[in-house]
């Protein structure tokens, strides 16, 4: 039996994992890394639809639907719109409740008085900007809305050439994605 114990001590055994040579010079590591790398990279070459080609194509066209990202996420918040009512005028109340909320300090508006015609509200925005290239796409402007008048929704962001084609102006927020404009709270 004591033989048998000196032969198991006499057995070199593995050192523990990171104290031998290889472990320490990251060898293992670096060949694993690699490997991964090259299989991405060959991937990608072999696949052809790797890569979008925003702008020209969205991840949301009808010919990218074979792909996992073909639906948008409900919670995205992306580009701004003022929403319009039934009448076709501007929601926006000019209660300033947005720009005091926005934590970027993005939005710009300036109140006057409504047109004698528009009986529901007693201002409306002259001025209604907002710089996309401050905001942080929040939300809080959305929820500090009383009256539903701005949304983010779940448009992509336009690639501009100029910064001060990022600053949204009133006309713009207007017309910015029209499939937004559907109500979404229920009229007061």
């Amino acid at each position: 039996m004591a033989g048998a114990k000196d032969s198991h001590h006499d057995v070199e055994e593995a050192p523990p994992p990171g104290k031998s040579f290889a472990d320490r010079v990251y060898i293992p590591a670096v060949l694993r890394g690699l490997k991964l790398t090259v299989q991405h990279f060959f991937g990608t070459v072999a696949d052809d639809h790797a890569t979008v080609q925003y702008p020209e194509k969205g991840i949301y066209d009808t010919d990218e639907g074979s792909r996992a990202i073909g639906h948008p996420n409900p919670r995205m918040r992306g580009e701004h719109i003022l929403v319009k009512d039934e009448q076709g005028r501007e929601k926006c109340v000019a209660c300033l409740l947005c720009m005091a909320a926005c934590p970027a300090l993005c939005i710009h508006i300036e109140p006057e008085p409504a047109p004698e015609e528009w009986s529901d509200r007693e201002r409306r925005p002259a001025v209604f900007e907002i710089d996309m290239l401050r905001c942080i796409y929040c939300g809080y402007c959305e929820e500090a809305c009383p009256c539903d008048a701005i949304r983010l929704t779940p448009k992509f962001y336009t690639p501009t050439t100029s910064r001060a084609e990022r600053v949204y102006d009133k006309h713009r927020l207007l017309e910015n994605n029209p499939a937004a404009q559907i109500p979404q709270r229920p009229a007061k």
